[in-house]
């Protein structure tokens, strides 16, 4: 494999020192890019960009060849381990993912197999493969999965959902069914990026999208004692480097002190924390990464330069802090302004590392 030229963000999330703060937008690649949507048109649907290799390299690779990023990250989906279980994942126009057959009992959460990550997901492998020779060393690959809570969520409601009426029912009147469900997850999640690492990913990330919805008790018995699962399973060290893991719980900031407290290296960190707050919360024990508004990519650059000021003072001096969105750029946000803000990080970060 071809040495890394740039291992800024590797380095960030191991707390090692930095000249500047390293950068990467969360759904880089991805519908706000007019090149993205050529190709979605060609592969025909998502899914089928997803599971074309070629085709899922090209749109990874599209942001960084507009942008100086400091990472990639491998274009897929949370949902593609509940699909390769059997479930019918398919989208509908304008309402997001949908299954044909939801889990909501222990018969049916009984009958759900493990994947293999190199026979079911084989397409994700071969993305990843894919990805990693493109990219030549230029910047780190990250490979990313869903945690078992949000993908349970997904897995029970069928489908989107706002009030996570049919995920609690489940939770609450059958928590042994849950439990099973949740550790087929735990072990579906650690197996797959330990595949993932295998085949090229250099760090990798878990998105608990839904952690947030649960009171403090549940989130630890139901999300968060899952992913301190995955993270005692995952292999941590591939091509003679570390191999960083980083946790995301949107609407998390409560939570930051047991989170670090996983092993894990970093958290993310969404715009609802203040991240001078959740660097005196996690003490040092982990990098942190984040935390602008998406929507503030909708403002004129001047103020998107503000804010990148605002949070970059709230982090304070010191290495530890990967720059991102508080979760995912918007599809309508214009590309120039995504890139007004990368440049406002490496004009104005370089100063709080000297």
């Amino acid at each position: 494999m071809a040495e890394l030229k740039n291992d800024l963000y590797l380095r960030a999330l191991l707390r090692q020192p930095t000249e500047r703060t390293p950068i990467w937008m969360m759904r880089q690649a991805g519908r706000y890019l007019p090149e993205y949507r050529e190709v979605r048109k060609q592969a025909g649907d998502f899914m089928s960009l997803c599971k074309n290799p070629e085709l899922a390299c090209e749109v990874t690779l599209q942001p960084l060849r507009r942008f100086a990023l400091d990472a990639a990250i491998l274009f897929s989906d949370i949902l593609t381990i509940p699909d390769a279980m059997g479930l019918g994942l398919y989208f509908e126009a304008g309402e997001g993912p949908k299954f044909k057959h939801p889990v909501r009992d222990l018969t049916s959460i009984s009958r759900l197999g493990v994947p293999d990550p190199e026979q079911e997901l084989r397409y994700v492998m071969d993305a990843v493969r894919t990805i990693r020779r493109e990219l030549d060393g230029q910047v780190p690959l990250i490979g990313f999965s869903g945690s078992p809570w949000t993908l349970a969520t997904y897995m029970v409601e069928g489908g989107s959902t706002k009030n996570f009426s049919e995920v609690k029912k489940l939770m609450f009147s059958e928590p042994q069914a849950m439990h099973l469900l949740l550790d087929k997850l735990a072990q579906s999640v650690t197996s797959y990026l330990n595949a993932q690492i295998a085949a090229g990913a250099q760090a990798v990330m878990i998105f608990d999208t839904w952690g947030g919805v649960l009171s403090p008790r549940d989130y630890r018995e139901f999300s968060l004692r899952y992913m301190q699962q995955i993270v005692d399973g995952l292999t941590r060290h591939a091509d003679g480097r570390q191999v960083p893991v980083t946790l995301f719980t949107k609407n998390g900031g409560a939570w930051l002190a047991d989170m670090a407290a996983t092993g894990c290296d970093a958290l993310g960190v969404d715009w609802t924390t203040d991240l001078g707050f959740a660097r005196q919360a996690v003490n040092g024990q982990v990098a942190l990464q984040g935390n602008m508004d998406p929507s503030v990519l909708y403002a004129p650059p001047a103020r998107i330069e503000e804010e990148v000021a605002t949070i970059l003072a709230s982090y304070g001096h010191g290495h530890g802090h990967v720059f991102n969105l508080g979760h995912g750029i918007h599809p309508e946000v214009d590309p120039e302004h995504a890139g007004a803000f990368i440049e406002a990080v490496h004009k104005l970060s370089p100063a709080y590392h000297k």
